[in-house]
C-alpha cells in the first residue's frame, strides 16, 4: 500500500521527520518497504495559460502559443502537443529552466519561430508516463505559481507491507489512528457530514441465501456528471 506523507499529517502531525515516521510504523508491524519522492528534481516550472495558439509558418505539426506566465510580457512558444488550445492552464518551462531528463530550456527557434520555454507534458516533468499531451493544470492555480508548489511534488511516498490482520490500516485515516496511538499525538479528524438521501428510487434485491446474507442495504446515487473536473486536492492525493 502507499500513502502521501503530506496528506497522512494533515490528520496525524507527530513531532519526528520521514525517517522516523518509517522507523515507527515498522516497529509497529507497518513494515516499510520504501520512501520516495512524489516527483523527480526539477526547477523553473511555472503554471501558464495559453493566450492564442496559431499555425506554425513552416512546420504542419507545430504551433505557436502566446502564454501568460505571470510576470512581463506573454512568451512566444512553439508547442508540438496535439490537446493545446487557448484557455488552458499548463505547466511551462521557462528559459533556465531544468528538467527531470539533464534537460536545460533555454531561447531557441525552431523552423523559423522564436520559442522562449517549453510547454511540459506530465512524463516530461517525470510525474507520470503520459507524454501524449500537454499536462492540463487547474484553472484556479495562480498563473506564476511554481508547479512543484501547486501540484504538492515535494511530498514523500510511503510503501508498506501490511499483514491479513491489519485491514484497519487500509486507509490513510486507519494509518493516522495507529500513529496517533504509537506516537501519543492528537488526531486531526472530524466525520464528514451525513447525507439525507432525496431520491425515492428503488432497486429490487433477491438476497438467494438468507443464512449467508441476513441483511443487505444499498444506495442508489444518480445525477452523475461523469465530465466534471476531480478538485485539485483529489487529483493531488
Amino acid at each position: 500500500m502507499k500513502f502521501s506523507e503530506h496528506w497522512l499529517r494533515t490528520l496525524v502531525d507527530p513531532p519526528i521527520d520521514s525517517d522516523s515516521l518509517a522507523h515507527a510504523l515498522t516497529m509497529a508491524g507497518l513494515e516499510v518497504e520504501e520512501r520516495a519522492k512524489a516527483a523527480p528534481a526539477f526547477s523553473g516550472v511555472v503554471a501558464a495559460r495559453v493566450l492564442s495558439v496559431e499555425r506554425h509558418p513552416n512546420a504542419d505539426r507545430l504551433t505557436v502559443c502566446r502564454v501568460d506566465t505571470g510576470s512581463g510580457d506573454p512568451l512566444s512558444i512553439v508547442c508540438g502537443a496535439p490537446n493545446v488550445a487557448a484557455g488552458m492552464v499548463v505547466p511551462c518551462a521557462l528559459a533556465g529552466a531544468s528538467l527531470p531528463a539533464g534537460q536545460d530550456i533555454r531561447k531557441t527557434t525552431m523552423r523559423g519561430a522564436e520559442s522562449q520555454g517549453m510547454l511540459c507534458s506530465a512524463g516530461e516533468l517525470g510525474i507520470s508516463d503520459d507524454s501524449a499531451g500537454l499536462l492540463v493544470l487547474d484553472s484556479n492555480i495562480p498563473i506564476g505559481t511554481d508547479v512543484r508548489q501547486a501540484l504538492d511534488l515535494d511530498d514523500v511516498v510511503f510503501t508498506f507491507k501490511l499483514t491479513p490482520n491489519r485491514a484497519d490500516c487500509l486507509s490513510v485515516l486507519g494509518l493516522a489512528r495507529e500513529i496517533s496511538a504509537i506516537t501519543a499525538s492528537p488526531l486531526r479528524y472530524s466525520p464528514p457530514p451525513t447525507i439525507v438521501a432525496t431520491s425515492k428510487s428503488a432497486r429490487g434485491v433477491r438476497v438467494e441465501d438468507p443464512q449467508a446474507c441476513p441483511r443487505f442495504c444499498g444506495r442508489v446515487i444518480s445525477d452523475i456528471d461523469a465530465t466534471a473536473t476531480a478538485p485539485l486536492w483529489m487529483k493531488q492525493r
